[in-house]
């Protein structure tokens, strides 16, 4: 009973947050699995609703409906808006939504603070709700008990629709056979507009009836939206039910559990996250990693196609995806037909960034060439999620995780006196391999969007160990006064810019020389054929698993080698340095790239760094915005990346993150 009594306010409080995440996770569940869209600006939408119910909050109950009201609209607008700029992204699969959704959110976000300022905003409730009341002989917030009122009606009210009238009928349609919708006289594309609209409208109520609970303030939208993808993996998509109990269950971790158990709490949520989405990649029906060729394809096609290569064999045709004829320079002439032939094209555009770069010194300020250091660590971080996602077929939101291995490992080497690079290098990217060697065979067995739960899922544990060993992290207060890197032994210790911006881009060019010849090599050409036609390789006998663990583990030491150079350049460390943004900029530059582009990568992360930290600092305070429309511009103006302004063909199919196993 006194356990009872001690933890009575920390359990109710649970079941009140897990209600406003119930809320909030239904409209991401609508979003995702009725219309389809992986939507990672659900939280800014929660943020409008909360930012608008503050600003009207007046004390009354008028100001309470006003607020409601006018927040429910403004998200619902938004969402329809969304809506829109998702449509001609429809058949690019979910990697395209999650990084154009992502911009929006750093676009909005942006927007939202400069409407309302970067401070916590006050919220105001009605008189007979701003008191507490007697819950078993504790006090207890009355608004808390009226939320809780408010969300079961809430929560019961979307249920009735989505089950029990047309409306919710014609939007199961739209999600289990829009043709057979379209062929009643509905329009899906209204449907669709309608259905994010209405997860629009959950999110920005529970923005409204959240606010006095969480408040409005910077880092609030970020945090329900990492929740409210939890709770949606954990619950499914098929079961409101099963949703409902998932995010009472979170929201008793988030309180309960943080008094209870607060060494364990900050694991907990993401491991069974990950748990989940595992277990789920383990046990769903086998299925072909990218395209149609899984054993659940058609018998007939399958019969047809090995029909037609036969015949074509037999006849002598050419098969269809065999590239041009290119002589070997060797045997037609040597050094001038190399040349004239696809190696030299292939190498000029690296010649020529190394050649700028290695100008860069003596065109740039110093602090510019200290951004162009921090570019090539990230651009090495950017080459492992090509290596991944490009080649390997898994594309990834937690390789941020090993980049914070290396970083760390450089760190504390460092401050024990260990401060030669080539060591710190060897052993930073060690580490990270030895990490990725743990993490891989729990993300190389799943596909598609269940890759980027998993790896979301494995960055944001590696968060929670950043801030919570902070004898060997420093916590949310970072690394700093470790000694400086010494290029080589004997050396002298490197503090001026131009000195560690030459040792980073000696050490770049070898990590990215030596990823080149790996990726060129047969065994990059397995990884490839891995990638493309998965069922059959495995059908010919060829250990898929082992050739994506591998290249999850060599992707994994590469982002340590960024990691480690990261540190080295800047000389000091912070979690915003290995948090989820950095994950996501990581993959919008392999994405500009062009997924299998190397250089691209390369060229991409420079972008960023570019446009996060130069183009900004002549326009303070709107980081955020720059980088969201960056993200939106390389979404819609490079959908096949900087490679496919070339005009020639790419190295392997384009991701469809849509197929594969299961989304969570």
């Amino acid at each position: 009973m006194e356990l009872l009594d001690a933890h009575l306010v920390p359990a109710v409080d649970g079941v009140a947050y897990g209600l406003l995440l119930f809320v909030v996770a239904a409209g991401l569940s609508l979003a995702f699995g009725t219309a389809g869209v992986l939507n990672l600006s659900h939280g800014t939408l929660y943020a409008i609703g909360a930012y608008t119910g503050a600003e009207l909050s007046d004390g009354t109950w008028g100001g309470l409906v006003l607020g409601l009201a006018a927040g429910t609209a403004a998200a619902a607008l938004a969402g329809a808006g969304l809506s829109a700029a998702t449509v001609p992204l429809a058949r690019r699969g979910h990697l395209a939504q999650a990084l154009l959704t992502f911009g929006i959110a750093l676009v909005g976000g942006d927007l939202l603070i400069q409407l309302f300022g970067a401070d916590e905003l006050p919220v105001r409730v009605p008189g007979a709700l701003d008191t507490s009341v007697h819950l078993l002989g504790h006090r207890y917030p009355a608004y808390r008990l009226g939320f809780i009122v408010m969300a079961v009606l809430l929560a019961g009210f979307g249920t009735w629709v989505l089950t029990r009238t047309r409306v919710g009928a014609a939007v199961r349609a739209s999600a289990d056979d829009p043709q057979m919708l379209a062929a009643t006289g509905r329009n899906p594309r209204a449907v669709h507009t309608g259905v994010l609209a209405a997860a629009g409208a959950l999110a920005g109520a529970a923005g409204v009836l959240g606010a006095p609970i969480i408040g409005p303030g910077p880092g609030t939208s970020e945090n329900v939206l990492m929740l409210s993808l939890v709770v949606v993996v954990l619950g499914g998509l098929r079961s409101l039910w099963a949703t409902l109990a998932a995010a009472v269950a979170v929201g008793e971790v988030q309180t309960l559990g943080v008094s209870v158990l607060p060494e364990l709490a900050p694991y907990l949520l993401f491991a069974a996250m990950a748990a989940v989405l595992v277990f789920r990649s383990r046990f769903a029906e086998p299925a072909a990693a990218h395209g149609s060729e899984g054993p659940s394809a058609d018998p007939v096609t399958r019969l047809r196609r090995l029909l037609t290569e036969r015949l074509g064999t037999r006849l002598g045709a050419r098969p269809r995806e065999a590239p041009a004829q290119e002589v070997p320079a060797q045997a037609s002439g040597g050094f001038g037909a190399w040349v004239r032939g696809a190696a030299w094209r292939r190498a000029a555009p690296l010649l020529v960034l190394l050649v700028v770069l290695i100008a860069l010194p003596g065109l740039l300020d110093s602090y510019s060439i200290s951004l162009a250091g921090s570019a090539l660590a990230l651009g090495l971080l950017a080459v492992s999620v090509t290596i991944l996602t490009g080649y390997a077929g898994l594309p990834t939101l937690g390789q941020t995780a090993p980049f914070a291995v290396g970083a760390y490992a450089t760190a504390n080497l460092a401050d024990a006196g260990w401060t030669v690079g080539p060591v710190q290098i060897v052993l930073s990217a060690l580490a990270a391999a030895v990490f990725s060697a743990v993490t891989g065979p729990a993300v190389i067995r799943a596909r598609g969007t269940t890759v980027l739960m998993i790896t979301l899922a494995v960055g944001e544990l590696a968060s929670a160990v950043i801030n919570q060993f902070k004898s060997v992290t420093g916590g949310a207060d970072g690394l700093v006064g470790f000694p400086a890197t010494r290029a080589l032994w004997g050396g002298e210790e490197m503090t001026d810019e131009s000195e560690l911006y030459t040792y980073a881009l000696v050490v770049a060019v070898v990590a990215v020389a030596v990823t080149l010849l790996v990726l060129r090599s047969p065994a990059g050409k397995l990884l490839t054929g891995t990638r493309g036609a998965e069922a059959r390789m495995r059908a010919s006998g060829h250990p898929v698993g082992r050739y994506l663990l591998v290249a999850h583990i060599c992707a994994g030491a590469l982002a340590g080698v960024g990691g480690s150079l990261m540190v080295s350049v800047q000389q000091y460390l912070s979690p915003a340095d290995v948090g989820f943004e950095i994950a996501a900029f990581a993959l919008l530059a392999a994405v500009i790239g062009g997924t299998t582009s190397v250089i691209g990568a390369l060229l991409g992360a420079g972008l960023i760094v570019f446009t996060r930290d130069w183009v900004a600092g002549s326009w303070p305070g709107h980081g955020p915005l720059l980088l969201g429309a960056l993200f939106i511009a390389a979404v819609y103006l490079l959908p096949r990346g900087l490679a496919g302004l070339r005009g020639t063909p790419r190295p392997a199919a384009p991701l469809p993150l849509s197929t594969g196993k299961a989304a969570p």
